[in-house]
């Protein structure tokens, strides 16, 4: 590095230390990233204060093709604008070539889902456990009301731990939800989920009275006085890993997220479907469609045999 960039660079980091009171980790990453940049210019025959943004955005595409994160390159863009903006105010620069340039686009990372092959294993598994007699039969049945429900409506998991003890009188396969916003929503229930949940109801009057008279339906001796998201997540991964399931890959969120995608699959409009999950956007719920044009590429690329012979010749 020339003897002149690196005093700027220097001082850069000096401003961000005494002006600023960037962390010492800080400090070194900008120093890192302004040291990248300085070589990259070189091999072009310029230097950080001669820079162009015509070079400045080259260096972003060289970052891409490299396989940086688009959270990486903006990284790198946020360090070049502090920098620029340093050597405009110190008068070293008349301009910030910076100013024109955009952020690298994050793509929205598609939500991890279950095939339906797995979620019925895992009920499957739920079931049995809620079956079998013994001092802890009402947190196997709780599990599987639990589960019946979030699989049946899509509810978000915080919706789903403190529903109130009420919905157990409420007659008809219906279930109204106070979401976000306290907006109310009606979902329907599947006969299972009517039946998981009866069977937990009857089984949860005949324990302890901390327990039949909680204003919950999922009752817990925490502070919120109902079940935690976290000791159902939990179970949860407990439940998949005894249905031979990789438990790692399974949260209530990810059930949130196969209810809509099997929905989808199966032929649902995707209006319902954002009704149903209670979004107020429908850019929210369309990021479902992603998933199964995911799936359609994938199936066609294994089973289509063009693509199977293309797989040949390579």
């Amino acid at each position: 590095m020339a003897d002149l960039s690196r005093a700027h660079i220097e001082a850069f980091l000096e401003m961000m230390s005494a002006e600023r009171g960037a962390a010492g980790n800080t400090l070194a990453s900008y120093e890192h990233d302004l040291e990248d940049l300085h070589s990259f210019l070189v091999n072009r025959k310029t230097s950080p204060l001669n820079a162009e943004s015509a070079d400045l955005s080259a260096y972003l595409a060289h970052l891409g093709r490299q396989g940086f994160a688009a959270s990486s390159q903006a990284r790198r863009l946020s360090a070049m604008r502090q920098f620029y903006k340093f050597l405009y105010a110190e008068g070293l620069r008349t301009d910030d070539p910076t100013a024109i340039l955009d952020a690298p686009k994050k793509g929205r990372a598609l939500p991890k889902i279950m095939s339906e092959a797995d979620v019925t294993r895992l009920l499957e598994q739920a079931a049995r456990e809620a079956a079998e007699p013994g001092p802890d039969q009402l947190s196997r049945l709780r599990m599987l009301a639990l589960l019946e429900l979030l699989y049946a409506t899509g509810m978000r998991v915080s919706e789903l731990v403190s529903l109130p003890a009420k919905v157990l009188d409420q007659e008809g396969r219906f279930l109204m939800i106070r979401g976000k916003g306290n907006k109310d929503r009606l979902v329907p229930l599947s006969r299972s989920a009517i039946e998981a949940m009866r069977n937990y109801g009857a089984a949860r009057e005949k324990t302890s009275e901390h327990i039949a008279d909680s204003p919950w339906l999922f009752p817990s001796s925490g502070k919120e006085g109902y079940l935690p998201r976290q000791v159902f997540a939990r179970d949860l991964k407990g439940l998949a890993a005894r249905a031979g399931l990789r438990a790692a890959a399974i949260s209530p969120h990810v059930m949130r997220h196969a209810f809509a995608s099997h929905l989808l699959h199966n032929g649902a409009d995707l209006r319902v479907v954002q009704e149903l999950l209670g979004h107020s956007d429908i850019s929210t719920t369309q990021i479902y469609t992603h998933v199964q044009e995911e799936r359609l590429h994938e199936l066609v690329q294994t089973h289509h045999p063009l693509a199977k012979q293309a797989k040949n010749r390579d």
